[in-house]
């Protein structure tokens, strides 16, 4: 079936790719820059012969394989398939078990194991994720937020890869001639995931959308798809466009792009907005042609026509721009005396991936040929339209489903083509619904005031069904497995959840307390620390995890020497943060706040924040504390619909771990999870990874490492 792969992939390259591009996503909070096309043929020529070489030289590959044998030692199992369930939460699980919810993960639980699993510090997803794939801390794996900043002028940088352009010229030796330019990825990622070792001693991998993928890095005997930080096509973490026949109010901002339109009777038309071109974005007509009668729409982009209904979302449609295409939904959420379209973020094409988005290169194209179009967009369910009240609770809920239905369609594809060897895929519609709809867990949440009650009633039961529909999920994925003896399951997650309701901006402490200033007449500063007096600043905030101090040497204006200067700040404001009480409610508000250098040891410590913020629950940083704003307020109630989270003191959230076989240990890591498959394949795991295998001896008990899953989140 491998081979049947990489003939297909071959094949699908004929039928024409786009472009090489690059994106440059400035950040998880807000757009960045956008793609310029470059270099389409030299890619497609590339591409198609590096396909047509694989295809040639397989069979010779396949002979080497039968004669020698593998480099790893005895296996335990033939097979191991994980399940990542981002977000789910252990205590939620064991209420929904007992309710009879979950009917299918109970049973899994009394056959084999269920435990709270301990996440990463700090417990957001691109770092307990990179810990998963790697095995080692953020002070190993070097990713510690979605965001850092740029110690050379403070301003946000996403995290985890890096994207730029070069030049790109031809050297003739007594001649350099120019050839446009060139996109260039770069993952900021350290450390090597675990299925790359696996390759190396010929286990194969099947990986599909684990986050912090992007770009994807080449390995031997497998295939991957990307997951989260896969830009859009116009170079952003997520940029959705709203068309309404109503005025757009002056000064609004709604995260995306808001346009006002026309009808012309029954016809409306309009442009997409698409990546730069040379002369500013480049531009995408569309049209959509309504029938008041029968309330039907035709909406056409380029050669597509399709006909959707209000409130039903068109299927994936392809947007041509100049050199290169994406893909797109559309929804018109409302018909009556105004006309209003939502339009997704434009996905990257995978069927014409304008930058690489899977390894090999031609697997995106050949699921794409194989499945149809499914999403790319790293973080494909739309939470910011719904912050913004752009689309309401039943468009998200309907986005969400139908990019769940496509990765089952994914996973149901490499459990059929991976028979033997090591199968992961990773599931985020549980992390988005419970971010989006925890308010309906909790009737007195600040995001609730003005709903009715027949609202309140209509969401209260998302979030138990949504565990209920992943628990089906697991059914199905059993009776695929069947009894086979020789196949090791495990279902996890990467963190829990607990409610969000108050907003704190660390900023705004730190200048209250005489720690951050201000240049003079500035009371309070916009984003990315437009009023930030840095002469005089010892320590700032940016992002979700952390407080960075202003260090000499390290920071453009670094003013704290690092050593006993240093160590006696962060003490200081250790102390200070952990007394922190919420004047409205009188609750502590961080539960601790550790000091990196104690709780990380590795060669990334250095460039981490020296403060990572275990908040309660109940508390997390305010939006604008993370875009680097110093506002009036330290404390803000939290009104968006985004009313869960879990950037909270790691102990207070860890994930679940199932599995059909019985472990060595009641307390298992996330960081265990990369030498226990590598053990089952019989590979050594190298003496940098931190965490322990799951299977064989039991495991002694140890004394409790800081932070640690000590208690499961309610």
């Amino acid at each position: 079936m491998r081979a049947a792969l990489r003939c297909f992939a071959g094949v699908a390259v004929v039928s024409g790719l786009a472009g090489a591009a690059q994106a440059l996503p400035l950040a998880y909070i807000g757009p960045g820059a956008g793609i310029a096309a470059a270099g389409s043929v030299m890619v497609l020529a590339g591409t198609f012969l590096l396909a047509i070489g694989i295809v040639l030289l397989w069979p010779l590959k396949a002979v080497v394989r039968l004669v020698t044998p593998g480099k790893h030692g005895p296996q335990k199992f033939k097979r191991v398939v994980v399940i990542g369930f981002d977000g789910m939460d252990p205590g939620l699980a064991q209420k929904y078990m007992a309710e009879g919810r979950m009917p299918v993960l109970k049973k899994l639980s009394e056959s084999g194991c269920f435990f709270p699993l301990e996440t990463a510090c700090p417990s957001i997803s691109p770092v307990a994720w990179s810990t998963y794939a790697t095995g080692v801390d953020a002070s190993r794996h070097n990713i510690y937020d979605f965001l850092t900043r740029d110690p050379c002028n403070y301003m946000p940088m996403l995290s985890s890869a890096e994207t730029m352009t070069l030049p790109k010229t031809l050297n003739l030796g007594f001649a350099k001639i120019p050839m446009g330019t060139k996109g260039v990825q770069r993952l900021l990622q350290k450390s090597q995931p675990f299925w790359k070792l696996l390759g190396d001693t010929r286990v194969w991998s099947s990986i599909i959308r684990v986050p912090i993928t992007f770009p994807p890095q080449p390995f031997k005997n497998g295939t991957l798809l990307s997951g989260m930080c896969v830009p859009d096509l116009q170079g952003t973490q997520g940029s959705f466009s709203f068309y309404s026949t109503k005025a757009r109010p002056a000064g609004a901002h709604i995260g995306g792009q808001q346009y006002q339109i026309r009808r012309a009777g029954n016809v409306i038309e309009s442009k997409l907005t698409g990546p730069a071109g040379k002369d500013g974005p480049m531009k995408c007509p569309f049209k959509v042609e309504l029938d008041d009668t029968k309330k039907r729409a035709r909406i056409t982009i380029g050669n597509e026509t399709v006909e959707v209904g209000p409130r039903e979302y068109t299927p994936w449609m392809v947007v041509p721009f100049e050199g290169m295409t994406g893909i797109t939904r559309l929804y018109i959420q409302t018909w009556d005396e105004h006309f209003e379209l939502y339009v997704t973020p434009i996905n990257i094409n995978p069927d014409e991936p304008v930058m690489p988005i899977s390894h090999p290169f031609v697997y995106s194209i050949y699921l794409a040929k194989l499945l149809g179009p499914y999403a790319t967009l790293g973080l494909a369910e739309d939470t910011w339209a719904l912050n913004e009240r752009v689309i309401d609770e039943e468009a998200f809920l309907k986005q969400a489903w139908l990019i769940c239905d496509e990765r089952k369609k994914q996973l149901w594809n490499v459990l059929d083509k991976t028979k033997k060897g090591f199968v992961t895929v990773v599931f985020d519609t549980s992390d988005r619904i419970s971010h989006m709809f925890y308010r309906f867990l909790d009737p007195t949440h600040p995001a609730n005031r003005g709903r009715s009650a027949e609202e309140m009633a209509k969401y209260k039961d998302t979030i138990p069904e949504t565990y209920a529909e992943m628990d089906k999920l697991v059914g199905e994925l059993l009776v695929k497995l069947g009894d086979d003896p020789q196949t090791c399951l495990m279902v996890i997650s990467d963190h829990g959840f607990c409610n969000f309701r108050r907003g704190v901006n660390l900023n705004t402490w730190l200048k209250e307390q005489g720690y951050l200033f201000l240049k003079q007449g500035s009371e309070t500063s916009p984003d990315w620390f437009a009023n930030v007096d840095w002469t005089r600043t010892k320590a700032f905030t940016l992002g979700l995890t952390g407080i960075f101090i202003n260090r000499k040497g390290r920071e453009a204006h670094g003013i704290v020497a690092k050593g006993p200067e240093m160590d006696a700040l962060c003490r200081e404001l250790k102390q200070k943060l952990e007394a922190l009480v919420d004047p409205q409610t009188g609750e502590r508000v961080i539960k601790e706040a550790f000091l990196t250098h104690e709780i990380h040891k590795g060669p990334y410590a250095d460039m981490a924040p020296e403060l990572l913020i275990g908040y309660e629950r109940g508390f997390r940083h305010s939006w604008d504390c993370a875009t680097g704003a110093v506002t009036k307020d330290v404390f803000t109630d939290n009104t968006k619909s985004w009313s869960g989270d879990h950037c909270v003191d790691p102990r207070l959230v860890p994930g679940v771990f199932w599995s059909n076989r019985k472990i060595n240990t009641s307390t298992p890591r996330l960081m265990d999870m990369a030498p226990t498959v590598l053990d089952v394949f019989g590979v050594p795991a190298p003496a940098y990874m931190q965490g322990q295998p799951l299977f064989g001896e039991k495991r002694a008990a140890k004394p409790e490492a800081k932070p640690a899953a000590k208690q499961v989140a309610k």
